[in-house]
């Protein structure tokens, strides 16, 4: 499972974890294009796509058309159902892709068809060779409108089956941290940072030895059937840049919610050779604060000469209560029905209760789901699936 490596003057085996980033869909292969351009490193990138021209304008060296018989290697279409079913007969190539692997991240674009829907069965197929699986994706934002959330919480609820811990990043979010006159390619491209920033605040932890080291081993331990995981990262510099840059870190507008009550939590500090361990242990009493009184915190810190004054600080948090999890998501949920468009489960549709309105309301309801309608962003324009 682990690359081994001879390192002639310690006379010691080194083993490497085995990292591998699938992008799937239009949304996932743009991610990983971004990661490749940011020269994220000691990972191996794979592209899964339904669509075969944006496909080949992948950067990634490895590449999966999936569902070639099914869709032509024209796209899934925006139908999840598709995206599924393009997967499951592409399922053994995928098997051979992921083989060896010790850690896989699963990056997409919620709401969409080939992303939406295929990228379950990649998780699955992961798990299943005894892979530790992390999904990180987006939700859409607002204005792309309410059949691709729809989409996007069903792709989420059946994706959190499928993974050890899964990240989301509500692409709403975006829009506190970005300027009112950032273009909506230069949005997009920042909602791929944001992907980045989850795999490589997490790969960066393993890959890159520290004075204090977190090994796989650690992550592995803290992220291993995590379900909903917390990932923050922030920067800082000059006075108290160690617990500015920690504050940062768990306080981030990306966050869906808050650090509190996690009981399994990796903590990462990052800055160069002037880091002192002050700054190291005041950082830290942040998030002690915020987890459990008997969470597992793991901390560790790195010397990088690149950083020089500047500190970085990772944060990874996972094991929340299964109440305040459930909590959280009826709060993020609208409570309408949406059908299922996983393995025929939503075939039937639920009855529901309808509250008599007047007819006004009716009309006005109707003006508002078509308006809605009219702000979907076309795919051939978006290039995301």
């Amino acid at each position: 499972m682990k690359e081994q490596s001879f390192d002639s003057n310690s006379n010691l085996n080194i083993s490497l974890a085995k990292i591998k980033v699938f992008g799937v869909g239009g949304a996932g292969c743009n991610a990983v294009n971004r990661m490749i351009e940011a020269n994220l490193s000691n990972v191996e990138f794979w592209a899964v796509n339904t669509d075969a021209q944006a496909l080949q304008l992948c950067s990634a060296p490895n590449k999966i058309q999936i569902g070639a018989k099914l869709t032509k290697g024209l796209g899934a279409g925006g139908n999840p159902t598709v995206g599924l079913k393009a997967a499951e007969e592409s399922r053994d190539e995928l098997a051979v892709a992921l083989e060896g692997s010790d850690m896989v991240f699963i990056t997409c674009g919620m709401g969409g068809g080939t992303g939406t829907g295929g990228v379950s069965i990649v998780a699955e197929v992961a798990r299943d060779l005894g892979t530790l699986t992390v999904g990180v994706c987006t939700e859409p934002f607002t204005f792309e409108g309410r059949r691709r959330i729809n989409q996007a919480e069903q792709g989420i609820e059946a994706l959190k089956q499928k993974v050890d811990a899964l990240i989301t990043i509500p692409n709403d979010k975006l829009l506190q941290v970005i300027e009112r006159r950032t273009t909506v390619y230069d949005a997009f491209k920042q909602a791929d940072d944001v992907l980045l920033q989850g795999v490589q605040g997490i790969s960066d932890i393993i890959t890159i030895p520290g004075l204090i080291n977190v090994d796989f081993a650690d992550v592995k331990n803290i992220m291993s059937a995590a379900g909903s995981a917390l990932m923050g990262i922030g920067r800082a510099t000059g006075e108290g840049r160690a617990t500015e840059a920690a504050r940062k870190a768990i306080e981030s507008p990306l966050l869906k919610t808050t650090i509190n009550g996690a009981s399994g939590i990796i903590f990462n500090v990052t800055g160069g050779p002037d880091l002192t361990l002050h700054e190291v242990h005041e950082s830290a009493g942040l998030v002690y604060e915020l987890a459990q009184d008997d969470a597992n915190i793991i901390i560790g810190a790195v010397i990088d000469p690149k950083f020089q004054s500047e500190v970085q600080i990772t944060v990874i948090a996972t094991g929340f209560s299964m109440q305040e999890q459930a909590s959280e998501k009826q709060k993020a949920q609208p409570k309408e029905f949406t059908k299922e468009f996983f393995g025929g489960v939503g075939d039937k549709k639920e009855e529901k209760v309808v509250e008599a309105k007047p007819i006004r309301t009716i009309v006005d309801d109707k003006v508002k789901r078509m308006a809605s309608d009219i702000l979907d962003i076309p795919e051939f324009l978006r290039g995301r699936k």
